[in-house]
């Protein structure tokens, strides 16, 4: 068995979302997994609590940050990575196809200043690439499907698995976002899946499937394999794909997208304020015909 981490995580209810403290026991050095900035959208407020929080812990346990892990540029929260960055002096690191993404939605919002380069994050890693955290070694793992970017990272005997996956009774990730794909996903599933069956996994949100009355976000690769209920072993994937498809039909955008996504392209910071000095984030409006 790989050296285990010590792993604090922090649960976000308005977002579903977790984040997670990844230390070396040994070294105390510390890595920082999908940060959450508490945004209001409805005042377009936002406070730095939950990054708040984690910082606590790490000095709780003298822990001194290193990296700033970014699983994907999230579609449902807005990141708290320049404020991690400014406390702590960490990196921020996200995988090398963000360029995919960001050249995507550049268009999208019509975002002069993002880059189609990544140079807003400070490293960009492929798949295969290794980061050193203390005593441990956090090896990148590509998983597209869900976007083409995601990534999760193996840290010890856990794996941070962004949005690939969820808790065996909730299933797998929506593809219907662009660049998002099916069949993409069900082999990055398989993939993760291929890891020995004791490897834990650590979801990045939890929703409580019907039927249970609490979050959870650890697993393990061989309960995923036997039980999850899109994609255990024996399901197909032409049989994955037909079922995701049907399923991403019937759900809604998240409520977080427009702001999220135009926000952690360019690694968490606002767009450039206009000539009032105000930052202001775009909302692209399109007229249906009746």
């Amino acid at each position: 068995m790989a050296h285990a981490p010590t792993i604090d995580a922090f649960f976000d209810e308005a977002t579903y979302t977790v984040t997670y403290l990844v230390t070396d026991p040994e070294t105390h050095r510390a890595a920082i997994i999908d940060p959450v900035l508490d945004y209001d959208h409805k005042s377009g407020k936002a406070s730095t609590r939950s990054a708040e929080r984690v910082l606590a812990k790490a000095a709780e346990r003298q822990a001194s940050v290193d990296w700033i892990l970014e699983t994907h540029a999230h579609a449902d929260h807005l990141t708290a990575a320049p404020l991690l960055k400014a406390r702590t002096g960490a990196k921020v690191v996200i995988g090398e196809h963000i360029r995919d993404v960001q050249r995507i939605f550049k268009k999208v919002f019509n975002a002069a200043d993002v880059s189609e380069d990544g140079r807003e994050f400070d490293r960009l890693v492929k798949d295969g690439e290794v980061l050193t955290l203390g005593n441990l070694r956090i090896e990148v793992l590509h998983l597209p499907g869900h976007t083409p970017a995601d990534v999760a990272y193996r840290i010890g005997d856990a794996v941070f698995v962004g949005d690939t996956i969820f808790m065996p009774d909730y299933g797998t990730a929506r593809t219907d976002f662009p660049g998002g794909d099916s069949p993409t996903l069900y082999r990055s599933i398989r993939r993760l899946l291929s890891l020995p069956p004791e490897t834990r996994l650590f979801m990045c949100h939890d929703y409580k499937a019907p039927g249970r009355d609490r979050y959870a976000w650890e697993t393990t690769v061989a309960d995923e394999r036997a039980r999850n209920v899109h994609v255990h072993d024996g399901v197909a994937e032409a049989d994955f794909v037909a079922m995701r498809t049907k399923r991403d039909a019937t759900l809604a955008a998240p409520v977080l997208l427009l702001p999220s996504v135009q926000v952690n392209i360019r690694a968490g910071r606002l767009p450039p304020p206009d000539d009032n000095g105000q930052s202001y984030l775009k909302i692209p409006v399109k007229l249906v015909a009746a």
